[in-house]
């Protein structure tokens, strides 16, 4: 059996993205996503959410400016912060969210997340919705999202915790 010689770090990097599991997105600019998910609420929904890792491999910050999906009427970014009252509300951020240099962000339930408003279609179990991504610096970024209507609130999120990248809030979706 004849093993391939490699002639340059981008032949091997190449090589390497073509394996990639399905859901992991790895952008020209250094960025990548991995463990993404999409939810609805119920499923008579009419809106939904995705949740994923944003990690920045470069050394210079880079900025989530917007979403994009045909899933939906609006894709826009989200967060969620306490009233005066200590109620939680989902408003929008339009500025987006800061990706650290040589860092990540979460985008989790009860905390930041892409948010689909006006669901063209219910979102049912495996499905497979194709998000694009917007960043200042790395561009775009076509991330493969499964539907996963069965995940628990803190699923995927331990890793982080005991890694320390993670920003992490109050599980709600």
């Amino acid at each position: 059996m004849r093993v391939p010689m490699f002639k340059s770090a981008a032949a091997v990097a190449a090589l390497l993205s073509s394996l990639m599991l399905p859901g992991l997105a790895r952008a020209e600019g250094g960025i990548t996503v991995s463990d993404p998910y999409a939810r609805a609420s119920t499923m008579m929904s009419a809106s939904g959410a995705a949740f994923m890792v944003i990690e920045n491999h470069t050394a210079a910050d880079d900025r989530l400016v917007s979403a994009a999906s045909d899933i939906a009427e609006r894709v826009e970014l989200h967060t969620h912060v306490a009233d005066t009252n200590g109620v939680m509300q989902m408003i929008e951020v339009p500025e987006g969210f800061m990706i650290p240099a040589n860092g990540s962000h979460a985008l989790q339930r009860g905390a930041d997340h892409v948010m689909f408003l006006g669901l063209t279609r219910p979102l049912a179990q495996g499905d497979i919705i194709p998000v694009t991504l917007t960043f200042e610096t790395a561009g775009e970024v076509v991330v493969e999202v499964p539907v996963d209507l069965e995940r628990k609130p803190m699923h995927g999120q331990m890793q982080g915790q005991m890694q320390g990248k993670m920003q992490m809030g109050a599980p709600s979706n």
